[in-house]
């Protein structure tokens, strides 16, 4: 039998946290280990978390990748490791749903479950993460209405949001786990391309759902969000395009951060976006030097990723549509 730890990083989530333990406490299928991985909350979130969970206090907030990785090492009896964000809420078989798919289709390595907008339940907050050549990434049906989206078929996506994610705890560690220089944001996509380049697949199970609240912590579009965001999203294309991509759709890649500068400067944000870049910019040394290592490891032959990303205008329309709703 499986053994699942379900990962929850908390930083000052008030009573969302107590929330989601409780949506937790009520799967059908219940985790051999929750752990809660506190970093360094002051509002009293884990003072009075039940007995049952594990937690983690950090000293210093460590940001989501690396109390990740600290859970992710600390599971050493897991086959699996579930995260979940303090502000998803997931139906009761969400658990069970997810390792059921496991279970009947190994050839896949993580899984991602189907987001639901808590505050408007007929929405959909995100079936799984895009992934654009340009290097442009974004919620897969945010903000569709779930009557338009089939609910009952899996399928392949590129990676999940880490907000509601399964991941084989072996392939996890195999490509290092989350980036820790990326804090948070951009983290599940890098994460996502590492794995498949190491020719792991993903799976989405739209039969395992949470409710998504959705940037309650560091908020949808706030200087923090913006500048951990896209300067990761440099990063992530610098580190894991393989080499014939990189030059074929470097000028994509620049366009896409020229436009995003330009954008978020006109909605208030033009230090954050600047420097996001000046600070991409300036790592690119490390991260080329660090391409050499992850590339070496490529399982999958550079046709085969591009046919699991977006291309042409329509992923450059997605990404407006859904930046005008931030």
């Amino acid at each position: 039998m499986e053994r699942v730890a379900v990962v929850i990083v908390n930083r000052n989530a008030g009573a969302l946290l107590a929330e989601a333990l409780e949506h937790l406490a009520r799967q059908t299928l219940a985790p051999a280990r929750t752990i809660v991985v506190d970093n360094a909350s002051t509002d009293g979130s884990v003072d009075n978390v039940d007995g049952g969970v594990e937690v983690l206090r950090l000293e210093s907030n460590e940001g989501f990748a690396k109390a990740n990785n600290v859970a992710a090492r600390l599971a050493d009896d897991c086959d699996w490791l579930a995260l979940l964000n303090p502000d998803a809420f997931p139906e009761p078989t969400w658990l069970e749903e997810l390792v059921q798919a496991a279970r009947r289709q190994p050839e896949y390595a993580f899984f991602g479950s189907r987001l639901v907008d808590h505050a408007t339940p007929t929405l959909l907050d995100g079936t799984g993460d895009q992934y654009h050549v340009s290097g442009w990434a974004w919620q897969r049906d945010h903000g569709r209405p779930r009557a338009e989206v089939d609910e009952t078929t899996a399928q392949e996506i590129f990676g999940p949001s880490a907000a509601a994610a399964l991941y084989r705890r072996d392939a996890f560690l195999e490509v290092g786990g989350f980036d820790e220089r990326y804090f948070c944001y951009f983290e599940d996509v890098d994460l996502a391309f590492r794995l498949r380049l190491a020719g792991h697949r993903c799976l989405y199970v739209p039969s395992s759902a949470v409710r998504h609240v959705g940037a309650a912590i560091a908020g949808r579009e706030s200087d923090f969000a913006v500048y951990h965001a896209h300067r990761n999203l440099v990063w992530t294309y610098v580190k894991n395009m393989p080499g014939p991509m990189v030059w074929l759709y470097l000028p994509h890649h620049i366009a896409v951060n020229v436009l995003t500068v330009v954008w978020f400067s006109l909605r208030g944000h033009p230090g954050a976006i600047a420097r996001a870049k000046i600070d991409a910019v300036r790592s690119l040394p490390e991260y080329v030097r660090e391409r050499r290592a992850v590339q070496r490891v490529r399982r999958r032959s550079p046709r085969e990723l591009r046919n699991a990303m977006a291309r042409g205008l329509s992923g450059y329309l997605s990404a407006f549509r859904l930046a005008r709703q931030a």
